[in-house]
């Protein structure tokens, strides 16, 4: 028999973390969004209760669960501050190949304050020119007496004027056929001559932090690189096909969480000609429509999730489930706001927050295109009846 319900620890736990979201996020969400602040002062708070080492074996400081449970945490906190949600992510997305890689030193060093929450980390491979564009990175290490001495830019990084620890991928050389040789660094926030620079004011996630790193020829011990010479590549996008998308999908599974619950709260007690909207069939097809795509979006997040914690390759899984589920996100905050009428144009309520989160949630962890390409690939390759 498959069981597609959570167990009865994970409710509990579930009912644990709605209870903090409800009385520490979900009342600020909406200033964090107008103000495009990220709560840093939250990251202990959440320490405290699991979220910020979910995944982390407890004896690096962590909470010992999996990734099911990690995804839990995003898609609820989503519901309310999908820009909060990319934030902590991005704090795990980077904890991943610490956890995944380093030597022992470096996750005593560096883990039980992550998960604490008291430091906040990232994850930064995107540059200008082009994010998709993985292996056409022109960060470069350059190595000299035993040190690193790494020149670059990188934009669009999540949590770049926040992190205290950041994993950051650089060409360190190139292999046999000319191919770019990527390696991973670990960039603490003063470093010498390591900076954030431009801060982006974003259409959607806002509440966290989005903009450039810049390293002016930042020079790094060797105790700083993150795995073997030449695994960058491998590392970064296995952070990202799987943490960072999966975390995607949980944010558009719970802003389309969020839509219902709007939905259902205004269609029922908004009076139009003497009953609640909530009696016309029109207003009915619209729910309809919201709660099948939420159920079939977070069908497909804990399927990929639960084959993650069972050690099973999820990549294809987490690329459909982050396909399908922003992108039923935007059609499911444009119904809610059709729902609404003149109300959902208003910023009084959450269903134009909902639809710019949802819009930013595309392209963050790769675009739909190249979620596409992936599935594509993978199903042409191996897909069996």
């Amino acid at each position: 028999m498959i069981d597609f319900t959570f167990t009865e620890d994970q409710e509990m736990l579930r009912g644990a973390f709605r209870e903090f979201i409800e009385a520490e996020i979900a009342p600020k969400a909406a200033e964090w969004d107008e103000k495009d602040i990220c709560p840093v002062e939250l990251f202990p708070k959440m320490g405290e209760v699991g979220m910020t080492g979910i995944f982390v074996p407890e004896e690096f400081g962590g909470a010992g669960l999996g990734h099911t449970e990690r995804i839990m945490v995003i898609e609820e906190i989503a519901r309310y501050s999908a820009g909060l949600a990319i934030a902590l992510f991005t704090h795990h997305l980077g904890m991943a190949p610490i956890l995944e890689h380093g030597t022992d030193a470096q996750k005593k060093k560096y883990l039980p304050e992550l998960c604490a929450g008291t430091k906040i980390c990232g994850l930064a491979v995107t540059e200008p020119g082009g994010g998709s564009d993985f292996m056409g990175q022109k960060t470069a290490a350059i190595e000299s007496d035993g040190s690193w001495t790494v020149t670059g830019r990188k934009c669009f990084i999540t949590n770049s004027h926040t992190a205290d620890v950041t994993v950051i991928t650089a060409k360190t050389g190139e292999d046999d056929r000319g191919r770019p040789q990527l390696s991973c660094f670990i960039f603490e926030k003063d470093d010498e001559k390591f900076s954030p620079g431009r801060k982006e004011n974003k259409l959607g996630l806002r509440g966290s932090t989005t903009g450039d790193l810049v390293m002016d020829e930042v020079v790094l011990s060797s105790d700083r690189i993150l795995g073997s010479l030449g695994s960058g590549a491998a590392m970064g996008m296995a952070a990202i096909g799987e943490v960072g998308r999966a975390s995607m999908a949980a944010i558009g599974t719970g802003i389309l969480r969020g839509c219902i619950e709007e939905a259902v709260k205004f269609s029922n007690e908004r009076i139009t000609y003497g009953k609640p909207l909530s009696r016309i069939q029109a207003i009915q097809f619209h729910v309809a429509e919201l709660r099948v795509n939420y159920e079939a979006a977070r069908l497909l997040l804990y399927r990929a999730a639960s084959l993650k914690d069972s050690g099973i390759n999820a990549v294809t899984e987490f690329s459909m489930a982050k396909y399908f589920a922003t992108d039923r996100a935007v059609t499911g905050a444009q119904k809610t706001i059709e729902l609404m009428g003149g109300y959902g144009v208003i910023n009084e309520y959450p269903a134009g927050r909902f639809l710019r989160d949802a819009l930013a949630s595309i392209s963050s962890g790769g675009t739909s295109e190249i979620q596409k390409l992936i599935i594509g690939g993978a199903t042409l390759r191996g897909f069996k009846a």
